[in-house]
């Protein structure tokens, strides 16, 4: 499991665009990981998405599944958490109930394959145990560049 200090130290992203409250599980040997996300009227997209009957954006909720994914490498020590990490696909991506205020989402992230800087995670959102959003996701993690 990790702290909300963890997650603030490992992942750059902050308010409105940091998108995991907490961590349940973290498994360094299977590389794998469940979070949760809990969405409110709050939330600041809310305000223009649909406003008369608020759904989540799902590109927000494949950025929580690359959170978590991040996560799920930088916290298990698979990777410098001073490294990047870039998005380098989308595949498979499937929406299949709307989230919306209120909601609890459980993202669960699973390695498939790590070749060099290319890491491949199959994700899962659920919420109340229904399936909401399924994707792979491939991402490039690399040591930052030095700025001179």
């Amino acid at each position: 499991m990790l702290t909300t200090e963890d997650i603030l130290r490992l992942l750059p992203h902050r308010f409105p665009m940091l998108l995991i409250d907490r961590v349940l599980e973290l498994d360094t040997e299977a590389v794998s990981l469940v979070a949760i996300k809990n969405v409110s009227h709050n939330e600041p997209f809310f305000t223009g998405h649909f406003p008369d009957r608020p759904v989540m954006p799902g590109v927000l909720m494949i950025e929580a599944m690359a959170q978590a994914a991040l996560l799920c490498i930088f916290g298990g020590n698979h990777a410098d958490p001073g490294s990047d990490f870039l998005f380098a696909g989308i595949e498979q991506a499937k929406f299949r109930r709307a989230v919306v205020p209120g909601d609890q989402l459980r993202i669960e992230v699973k390695l498939i394959r790590q070749r060099g800087p290319l890491w491949k995670v199959g994700s899962t959102i659920t919420v109340d145990g229904e399936a909401a959003v399924e994707a792979v996701l491939t991402a490039y993690v690399t040591a930052p560049q030095n700025s001179s």
